[in-house]
């Protein structure tokens, strides 16, 4: 937070010459990293997430945000309906089911 506010200062400073755009380039390249480091992969993930979910078709195995384990049963433009257990089906927002699931035990 120091160096954070050094640089801002230095920035601000009517110091001229070299020095000022020093601190201009610290604040662009500063926020270069966050973008690249932060701001980017999160962006990856959610479009990568929204892919599997328009990939969901009615009969794939799913996992929802709150864990339950189901079997997509019906979908909806916003929901779908799921079940999780014979004749016990629940409706769920789209946007709360975030993996296809390999690991559910198949019925016996």
């Amino acid at each position: 937070m120091n160096i954070i506010s050094n640089v801002l200062l230095q920035a601000a400073a009517p110091a001229g010459g070299e020095n000022s755009y020093m601190g201009i380039i610290m604040i662009v390249a500063m926020i270069a990293i966050f973008y690249f480091f932060m701001i980017r992969p999160q962006q990856k993930r959610q479009k990568e997430l929204q892919k599997t979910r328009e990939a969901m078709k009615v009969g794939d195995k799913v996992v929802t945000a709150g864990g339950i384990h189901g079997r997509i049963k019906e979908m909806a433009e916003s929901s779908m309906l799921i079940e999780i257990a014979d004749g016990v089906r629940i409706r769920v927002d789209k946007a709360s089911v975030y993996a296809s699931s390999g690991d559910i035990q198949p019925k016996a």
